[in-house]
């Protein structure tokens, strides 16, 4: 069965050439059937892989397919690694990619590109599994540009709106900053360690001591580039934009696939990290960073896919913060949860979209709980499981980063108690205020709200399953578990991180629920008793709600120090290099030629004497060069 992984990237791959030639061709119904069936069927041999994986001694499999590069020393074949890594990756993205494509038949249906969107999310499911399953780096590169482009691609999909296309641009650029880091880390790994393979380069930078400067150069540029993939600080401000684009592209792109390609590319390459303690600091401290920016800016926001994209961006940095100290186990626990919950979030704010008439200001919305009660149940889960309330699934992943937090450096782990406190309290401030009190719009939208179609609702609840049970997976000893998660990856993460012991683990369990109860009976207090709406005057808002809701004014920090600066520079360089200069030289050379041949015409005058004269003129001066030569 694992020999047959090929087929796992390869048929959504068939699935995006057959939408996307027959988009104007096939019927609707046909198109999302094609669409949703070839990522089933990948997730049914994915599964057949998990097992067969499960019952073999040997855990780690190097499927060749064929050569692609061989040039001197550099051989570089297409090939697939099938570790418990990699196989757990392949049910993520293709289980949670399944489901997205079930709700987007529903979500998507009166739209005009229709089949044009079900191509491209193929196409984008086809990228992101040959990320996970590249067994070198150079492949997982490929994979890694491709999300880039089809995430373009997705985000810019409406690109009619000029800024939904401004949006796509921009996550365009930014991942390409980072990808530029990746690229020259791939460089200096091959210059390093003559070989690009993982199964080449990790058994021998395991020989190496920690502290090595051309590993940690490596590790600081592989960081570089999932600085840029999963919107780590400074590289971040590309992801809330990328809301432009329809509510499953960013159920895709925030919950299981692009975002996580980066904790996902650091995992996989934790020996070399492993090595480079001082880039491992740095990771945490920009995670930590990072989770409070978005947890901060979270707190004030009306839009209801803003609330959740900022919320993500927040979990990535929980997620990096838990690389940084080494609990590798717990960050990839957290990208598995979190697939559940933030995924499930995602398409419930697009439930609430679509029954709204693409309303997402929640100052607009209340009350919407009787109206969409599949809508508010499954949401609610979701909101219990984000916010780290046991027995759900966030509780058991993010108790794991901060218990190894705890051990590595105690004001980190208070900064990131306080941010889940922020967290819980963010995240039901957007439930009550879309579901509770009354509702805020007009009386003729009021009627016209309704439940989704089954399409859409089917996947929401699966997904509330998911994120209730998903912690199961990683229950820790304390709690009377085996922490299968961490069995299962053994043979691909040796370090776990140092954990406090069973007495501590229970007192840093009882902090963060009591707070995390706590900031849920405060926005219970605020947005439901005393029926709080944000305002929308900004003179109304204090100093510090104005940073929060301007997004601490990031944008436009990098628009005034980067952006200016370079159109100015390249303004300069139009009006005088360009123009003057370079045009200068090439017209200077067509006006010359131009004004010479004026003068060099006038020789051939037609006149046959003039011309019998020249020619004396030539032969007298050959004879005399040929006399003055002797």
């Amino acid at each position: 069965m694992i020999n047959l992984v090929w087929l796992v990237p390869l048929i959504p791959l068939l699935g995006f050439i057959i939408n996307g030639l027959g988009r104007n061709t096939l019927s609707k119904n046909l198109i999302g059937f094609i669409g949703s069936s070839v990522i089933f069927i990948s997730f049914v041999i994915s599964i057949g892989i998990f097992l067969a994986l499960g019952n073999d001694a040997v855990k780690s499999h190097e499927v060749f397919l064929f050569d692609w590069i061989s040039a001197g020393s550099l051989k570089i074949p297409v090939s697939f690694l099938v570790d418990p890594l990699s196989s757990i990756m392949l049910l993520i993205i293709t289980g949670i990619g399944f489901l997205i494509h079930v709700y987007s038949i529903g979500y998507m249906h009166d739209d005009e590109g229709f089949g044009k969107f079900f191509s491209y999310l193929n196409l984008f499911i086809f990228f992101m599994l040959l990320l996970v399953l590249g067994s070198n780096y150079i492949v997982m590169f490929i994979g890694w540009e491709g999300v880039g482009l089809c995430s373009y691609l997705l985000i810019g999909f409406w690109f009619t709106n000029s800024s939904y296309a401004t949006a796509a641009k921009k996550a365009f650029v930014m991942n390409r900053i980072g990808d530029l880091g990746f690229l020259i880390a791939v460089f200096l790994i091959f210059t390093t360690f003559g070989s690009v393979e993982f199964s080449k380069i990790f058994p021998l930078a395991g020989n190496m001591l920690p502290g090595n400067s051309t590993i940690a150069l490596i590790a600081l540029l592989l960081f570089v580039g999932a600085c840029g993939k999963s919107a780590q600080i400074p590289l971040f401000t590309w992801l809330p934009d990328a809301m432009a684009g329809p509510t499953p592209v960013s159920a895709l792109i925030h919950a299981a696939t692009m975002v996580t390609a980066g904790i996902y590319m650091i995992a996989r390459s934790n020996v070399l990290f492993d090595l480079a303690p001082v880039v491992q600091h740095l990771i945490a401290i920009i995670g930590l960073a990072t989770a409070v920016m978005g947890a901060l800016v979270a707190l004030t926001q009306t839009d209801i896919k803003k609330v959740l994209a900022y919320s993500t961006v927040s979990q990535l940095g929980y997620m990096f913060l838990g690389l940084g100290v080494g609990a590798y186990n717990g960050s990839f626990f957290h990208v598995i949860t979190h697939a559940f919950f933030k995924a499930l979030l995602f398409l419930c704010a697009g439930s609430v979209i679509h029954a709204m008439h693409h309303e997402q200001d929640m100052r607009h919305m209340g009350g919407l709980r009787k109206k969409l009660p599949v809508t508010f149940l499954t949401m609610l889960i979701g909101t219990i499981a984000i916010s780290g309330l046991p027995p759900f699934s966030g509780f058991f992943s993010k108790d794991e980063i901060l218990s190894h937090v705890y051990e590595y450096n105690k004001v980190m782990w208070a900064i990131g108690v306080f941010t889940a406190f922020l967290t819980a309290f963010y995240m039901f401030r957007m439930l009550f205020l879309t579901f509770f009190g009354k509702y805020r719009g007009t009386h003729h939208a009021e009627e016209k709200i309704h439940e989704s179609p089954k399409s859409m609702t089917i996947p929401l609840i699966v997904l509330a399953v998911l994120s209730a049970i998903g912690g199961a997976i990683g229950i820790p000893e304390s709690l009377g578990g085996s922490h299968w998660l961490s069995h299962w990856l053994a043979p691909v993460i040796q370090h776990h991180g140092e954990a406090p012991d069973h007495a501590t683990e229970y007192i840093l369990m009882a902090v963060s629920v009591v707070g995390v109860l706590i900031s849920i009976a405060f926005a219970y207090s605020k947005y439901v008793k005393q029926n709080h709406v944000p305002v929308a005057d900004e003179g109304q808002r204090s100093a510090l709600a104005k940073l929060s809701y301007h997004k601490f004014y990031v944008d436009e920090i990098y628009d005034t120090l980067i952006r200016k600066p370079l159109d100015a520079i390249s303004v300069f360089f139009y009006k005088v290099f360009d123009k003057k200069i370079i045009d200068g030289i090439v017209n200077g050379l067509g006006w010359s030629t131009s004004e010479a041949s004026k003068g060099v015409r006038l020789l051939q005058s037609g006149n046959v004497g003039f011309y019998i004269f020249m020619m004396v003129v030539g032969i007298i001066s050959l004879l005399l060069y040929t006399y003055l030569s002797l």
